[in-house]
């Protein structure tokens, strides 16, 4: 029986424990799979607890995905890159962390490698979408509130062209192929646009779809849920949790269908 956990704050909403608890079951493999509330001041106390009482893995949520890096006790060199973690493996050498996202990101935007990419935000999620670009010759423009963030977005680009525009300019952005939106729900509701080149990308699936995604839909383009983030990533966290091998393409059709027919209730 292994053990294993989603954490972060809000996790109410959280389809995680239904999509792994469908997997292990699919797999054969015996697992418990909880949800726990944990705000960054509690990860610490809660982090110790799992190591220690035989916990095989944590899937971290919002806001723990940057605070998990200073109790791992190593962090996988592209999770580095992009300070963000949001899976953490505990093993008999010590806990390593890990970002699925990044891998998740690498197979979704495949159809976007060398074209033109805005992605709305600065945080973990950002990060992870402009890291998983890397060598791929692709353009991102990041839209921000601040520069504050500025740093970490450069630093996870690497060896990509990456430039910044301010929110307010996001009609500026309707050229390109891609837009990714990783805020929270409800920051981009004040956006709008009445035409548009851009496929859109939004990385919620809870409340879906969100007022962007509908202008977008509206249009005739491509639109892509945070649903398939969700899974996506969720693959290589029971991958690695499991420590078995499956069939992605088979696994992925069997979570999304759960995933969707939760969010319909």
């Amino acid at each position: 029986m292994i053990k294993l956990a989603v954490a972060g704050a809000p996790i109410g909403h959280s389809l995680s424990p239904l999509l792994h608890t469908t997997a292990y079951k699919l797999l054969g493999v015996e697992a418990v799979f909880s949800a726990q509330e944990i705000k960054e001041e509690k990860f610490g106390d809660f982090y110790f607890d799992c190591k220690n009482s035989g916990y095989r893995g944590l899937a971290l949520t919002m806001p723990l995905k940057e605070i998990s890096i200073g109790f791992v006790d190593r962090v996988d060199p592209v999770a580095k890159q992009i300070s963000s973690v949001n899976t953490v493996i505990f093993e008999s050498t010590g806990s390593i962390g890990l970002s699925t996202d990044l891998l998740a990101f690498k197979n979704l935007l495949k159809p976007y490698y060398g074209k033109k990419i805005a992605i709305l935000g600065a945080g973990g999620t950002a990060r992870a979408a402009i890291g998983s670009l890397k060598g791929t010759g692709t353009s991102v423009t990041a839209l921000t509130r601040s520069a504050n963030h500025h740093v970490q977005l450069h630093a996870a680009a690497v060896d990509l062209e990456l430039d910044f525009l301010d929110w307010h300019r996001f009609e500026e952005i309707q050229d390109r192929d891609l837009i990714i939106s990783t805020t929270p729900a409800g920051a981009t509701d004040g956006l709008s646009t009445i035409t548009s080149k851009a496929d859109f990308f939004e990385v919620i699936y809870h409340p879906w779809p969100t007022e962007l995604a509908k202008r977008y839909q509206n249009l005739g383009k491509h639109v892509i849920g945070g649903l398939s983030l969700l899974v996506e990533q969720a693959l290589f966290q029971i991958h690695y949790f499991s420590q078995k091998q499956f069939d992605f393409d088979e696994m992925r059709k069997e979570l999304l269908k759960v995933a969707h027919t939760a969010v319909k209730g």
